[in-house]
């Protein structure tokens, strides 16, 4: 045997009795003077995102009203295109040359029979101007 095997053979030596362990006294610890918390970077960042989200949503709203009033505002818009379109072909037949000599008749005028004109540089009628007859 080696003496390291005989040296881990060996016996131990019996441990010396301990003394009794010792409690430590608790004693009141203060705080240190500048204590930093998170609270009010959390309270900022909660205010953050909260206003963030308000600002959405109040856009998102407007946004949507606004796309109510333009859909409204265009269907007006065709609406007011439609009527002046009918408008429009209802004066083109109104102001025919035949609805105005038939409009004339019932008014009681005549065609005329001659057409003159007044020259007021020296006060003349030129022309054939004739009354109309019945």
């Amino acid at each position: 045997m080696s003496a390291s095997a005989a040296a881990q053979k060996a016996p131990r030596p019996a441990a010396a009795p301990r003394a009794p362990r010792q409690v430590p006294r608790l004693r009141l610890v203060s705080p240190p003077e500048q204590v930093r918390t998170r609270v009010p970077f959390v309270l900022v960042c909660m205010g953050m995102l909260i206003g963030a989200l308000l600002t959405a949503l109040l856009l998102n709203t407007s946004m949507a009203q606004a796309a109510f009033e333009t859909t409204d505002a265009q269907r007006q818009l065709a609406r007011l295109n439609q009527d002046n379109k009918e408008l429009q072909a209802r004066l083109d037949q109104v102001s025919s040359p035949d609805e105005l000599a038939a409009r004339a008749r019932e008014l009681g005028m005549l065609p005329a029979t001659g057409t003159g004109w007044i020259r007021l540089s020296d006060q003349t009628v030129a022309g054939t101007s004739a009354p109309a007859g019945p």
